[in-house]
């Protein structure tokens, strides 16, 4: 048997995956809260038969189904949710609050599909678990908390994942996009970006808005930061080398006539390779240290680095593997994925583990109104972005195609070969 054949059963476990999709969508979990979630993903691995262990760096599960020699396969889905106000207008549309991490009560939404990939798993687990006999070796199943923050995969790791599981031989894994619904796609190389987030502090002395010369202006200072921030990528690096540089928050004053004592900026960094990372990094501390030399500053910047996302560099061995396993499946529907600028933590594992991994896209919208929105250049208005309040992959085929491409993957490794 072949893939094909193990998804031939994939209509049987549909009325399954509706409902624990819905399921899991109306009841989100922020980071590191995935309580719920992991308990229904370990019951239904151990139903399945598989040797189950909870707990690795928090709310993070493994199912380790053992059938005989050959290659160790582990993959990977995420399961936390957003701080989200869900718009769909779906049935089973999210309604509820949690508290983050400060404490505040908030909206919670499945805003990046990671319900989704859970199914998904949870549904390729099923087909190798029933047919045993189309193939052989370890498979690992494996349920991430904390994505979203960039730290999840390392709680894992830190948290004795390697204790716990065979060395994978490949590591497998993938996300749904605002791309047509019968479309996968990959790529050699990098394929998502490395990001940093950075709370930077500017220390001023404050005064009276009338007598500025008693002071030292924090928001004159984080003005002229962020004007030149914004030359790095521009004025030094390389033409065409990729690399990006946003303010996203500036916070400083409360009053018109008061001059405050502190700016604080917050800034997001991309690029696909660690020197261009490095160099960023640099370039911000060494800009921010000057401009508050020059302002006077009567304390020096603090630079506090959160949220960090490594480069997913896919393995191109793995990739002509799986890429020739898609196109046998998908026909022209595999396609070749472009540089994304998003980011994942889903490396950090394999990483961890020395192990070469592949990490590839698929779609969740109808094809007819992508393409119309695609010739109309509406794309971003049409189909919603992974963290948008409206975003709802459609039901199916999304699953199928999803399901389809996990399993696909895996048999590409895992198949009897005679």
């Amino acid at each position: 048997m072949t893939a094909a054949d193990l998804l031939a059963d994939l209509d049987e476990i549909q009325p399954w995956h509706v409902d624990f999709y819905q399921d899991l969508h109306r009841n989100p979990e922020l980071s590191f809260q995935e309580v719920r979630t992991s308990g229904l993903v370990s019951e239904r691995l151990r139903t399945l038969g598989y040797d189950v262990h909870t707990g690795i760096g928090g709310t993070g599960l493994v199912g380790i189904l053992r059938n005989g020699d050959g290659p160790t396969v582990l993959a990977r889905a995420d399961m936390d949710a957003l701080p989200v106000r869900e718009a769909t207008g779906l049935p089973y549309a999210s309604t509820a609050t949690a508290s983050d991490a400060e404490g505040h009560q908030t909206p919670v939404m499945h805003a990046c599909g990671h319900d989704m990939h859970v199914t998904c798993l949870l549904a390729a687990a099923q087909l190798l678990a029933e047919h045993q006999q189309t193939w052989s070796g370890t498979f690992i199943a494996l349920f991430q908390p904390a994505e979203e923050l960039g730290t999840g995969a390392r709680a894992m790791v830190d948290g004795g994942l390697a204790d716990v599981i065979p060395k994978p031989d490949v590591a497998l894994g993938q996300h749904v996009m605002g791309l047509p619904y019968d479309t996968v796609a990959a790529r050699p190389g990098a394929a998502l970006s490395a990001a940093d987030s950075i709370r930077i502090t500017l220390h001023g002395r404050g005064t009276h808005g009338s007598m500025p010369h008693y002071g030292v202006d924090p928001i004159l200072l984080g003005s002229a930061v962020v004007m030149r921030l914004n030359a790095i990528v521009s004025r030094e690096l390389a033409p065409g080398h990729f690399g990006v540089v946003t303010v996203g928050s500036f916070q400083s004053g409360s009053k018109s006539n008061v001059i405050p004592e502190t700016t604080t900026l917050l800034l997001n960094l991309r690029s696909y390779d660690d020197h261009t990372r490095q160099q960023l990094r640099a370039a911000v501390e060494r800009i921010v240290q000057a401009e508050c030399a020059a302002s006077g500053s009567p304390a020096p910047p603090e630079f506090a680095y959160t949220d960090p996302f490594p480069v997913t560099q896919n393995s191109p061995d793995v990739y002509h593997r799986v890429s020739a396993a898609f196109t046998a499946h998908f026909g022209e529907k595999a396609i070749v994925m472009e540089p994304s600028t998003g980011s994942e933590d889903f490396s950090d594992i394999p990483n961890a583990l020395g192990t070469p991994y592949l990490y590839w896209i698929w779609g969740g919208f109808d094809p007819d109104t992508y393409h119309r929105a695609e010739a109309n250049g509406t794309l971003g208005t049409v189909i919603p972005g992974n963290h948008a309040s409206t975003f709802a992959p459609v039901m199916e085929p999304t699953f199928r195609t999803g399901t389809s491409a996990m399993t696909v993957a895996l048999m590409s490794y895992l198949a009897h070969t005679t």
